[in-house]
């Protein structure tokens, strides 16, 4: 069976001494706090993952779910334009 592990970029040494804080406070390692952050983060930011996923839905004349399914599989690539249309509808909404 494949292994359900991936790798993450060096957070820098701050945000590694901060990891290692954290983690050591919660009696976890830092594998596990770091998974624990990410997946908060990650809640935090549903509503607006939700909103972006149906504004490129919806420019492509695609429900929700068939995007979600593109961008989850690698078969929709965002381009430069998403991006920038991405970062005004967040700028509206700010």
């Amino acid at each position: 069976m494949a292994s359900k592990r991936f790798q993450v970029s060096w957070l820098g040494e701050y945000y590694m001494d901060c990891l290692e804080v954290e983690a050591a406070l919660k009696d976890k390692t830092r594998a596990v706090e770091a998974a624990n952050l990410l997946c908060l983060m990650l809640d935090q930011e549903e509503e607006k993952r939700r909103r972006k996923v149906q504004y490129l839905a919806d420019k492509r004349g695609v429900t929700f779910n068939e995007m979600w399914h593109q961008l989850r599989t690698g078969t929709y690539k965002i381009t430069n334009e998403d991006i920038e249309d991405l970062k005004k509808t967040q700028e509206d909404e700010d």
